[in-house]
């Protein structure tokens, strides 16, 4: 390289890369050390320029991340090239602070979050009811919901499950949690986190949850000073007319859904849509992703960045969104085609964001209770669980305005 020429190294996200995945843990690394990452929106299926320094080309190598040397005029090129299409670069200036809402106890049933993150090498912080009511989310720029039911209906796994040793657990568990916070019951200590949580995303904070932590979030806030949870889960009966009671105004997402009050039905609401995916299998099972303007729209352009448009399906207590129900503000980001579904949509609230995936494991397509975790050193390029981790740098790049 000639002498005087800036040194930096392309990681490709097209088909051409080794490890996907890992890429945006090199991403997230970079920084860390307090060095800035151009994210190449629309090039190359969402490329990272970074700055040859520190090693980190070497680090690359030590991930299996594959990359490129690029000099000052192939730099200059990509730009122009760029210029000159629909793309865009977005600058990456600070890793995120990361939290995910887990339960402390051991679950029957693995995060996808989670998996991603610890094989990119993300480092996060698991926080429960105590640290959101305790207010330690401003601690944090974005936050996960886990696999998580917000109604305080222990995820509607009564009919399979009551008599079950983990069942049992998490509901002791959860009502002592519930009491040592100075609740009578767990749907209502559950629903004051779920309103703290949207407290975190009106400050700025950014929220993404899979599987049924979307609709039972929504759910919750909706069924604010009502209780919709039957007996069999509460020790008591539901309001009266509670379904006509639900302020929808006070959801993020979704609005004029109606509640599966049945216990014995493995449902909350009719904003999901597993029925439908299930009836159509696996084979048959694909959404797309919706492209965007890189330089009008950079913020849902992020969100879809891949390798490929069209993405095999996975199911999930939470499988898809039936567009129906979706408030009109609300970005639909990925779609089945010629149907009412939605699998992957963003909004805005306050001055934060919220972005909702449905399905449980991108790679497992039907992720049963009990099921060992996914090897992601088995599926290292991913076109699913790149959209998590797209999410994961989402709060990195550097602000514009955004609309409220």
């Amino acid at each position: 390289m000639p002498a005087g020429a800036r040194a930096d190294f392309l990681v490709p996200m097209d088909l051409s890369q080794t490890n996907h995945l890992k890429a945006y843990g090199l991403a997230y690394h970079v920084l860390a050390k307090g060095e800035n990452v151009k994210w190449l929106l629309n090039y190359r299926g969402g490329s990272f320029l970074i700055p040859e320094k520190s090693g980190f080309s070497m680090e690359a190598q030590a991930r299996g991340v594959r990359i490129e040397i690029v000099d000052g005029a192939r730099v200059a090129s990509i730009l122009q090239e760029i210029n000159d299409s629909n793309a865009d670069v977005v600058l990456l200036e600070k890793a995120p602070a990361i939290a995910i809402y887990a339960p402390p106890n051991k679950q029957p049933w693995d995060d996808a979050v989670m998996l991603a993150l610890n094989y990119a090498g993300i480092p996060y912080t698991i926080v429960y009811d105590q640290e959101v009511l305790a207010g330690e989310l401003e601690k944090y720029d974005w936050l996960h919901l886990h696999h998580e039911d917000f109604t305080g209906q222990y995820g509607k796994f009564y009919a399979g499950f009551r008599t079950a040793d983990w069942y049992i657990r998490e509901q002791i568990l959860n009502e002592k949690i519930a009491a040592a916070l100075g609740f009578k019951k767990v749907s209502e200590e559950k629903k004051a986190v779920a309103r703290a949580i949207r407290e975190f995303v009106r400050a700025g904070g950014f929220l993404f949850a899979m599987c049924s932590a979307t609709d039972s979030f929504d759910i919750a806030l909706a069924a604010e000073g009502i209780d919709v949870v039957p007996r069999e889960y509460d020790h008591d009966g539901t309001t009266p007319n509670c379904q006509n009671l639900l302020d929808f105004g006070k959801s993020l997402a979704f609005e004029n859904f109606k509640l599966v009050m049945d216990p014995l039905v493995y449902e909350f609401s009719d904003i999901d849509m597993t029925g439908t995916a299930a009836a159509r299998g696996e084979t048959r099972d694909y959404f797309t992703l919706f492209e965007f303007s890189a330089k009008y729209d950079p913020v849902p352009t992020m969100l879809v960045q891949d390798h490929v448009s069209v993405i095999k399906g996975f199911m999930g207590q939470t499988t898809s969104f039936k567009k129906g129900v979706i408030k009109k503000k609300v970005l639909i980001l990925g779609e089945v085609k010629n149907g009412d579904e939605a699998r992957y949509i963003h909004g805005n609230f306050g001055m934060g964001t919220f972005t909702f995936l449905g399905g449980h494991d991108p790679e497992d397509y039907q992720h049963l209770v009990g099921d060992p975790p996914t090897d992601l050193g088995l599926y290292p390029n991913s076109p699913g669980y790149r959209l998590i981790l797209n999410n994961i740098l989402f709060p990195a790049a550097k602000k514009k305005e955004q609309k409220t």
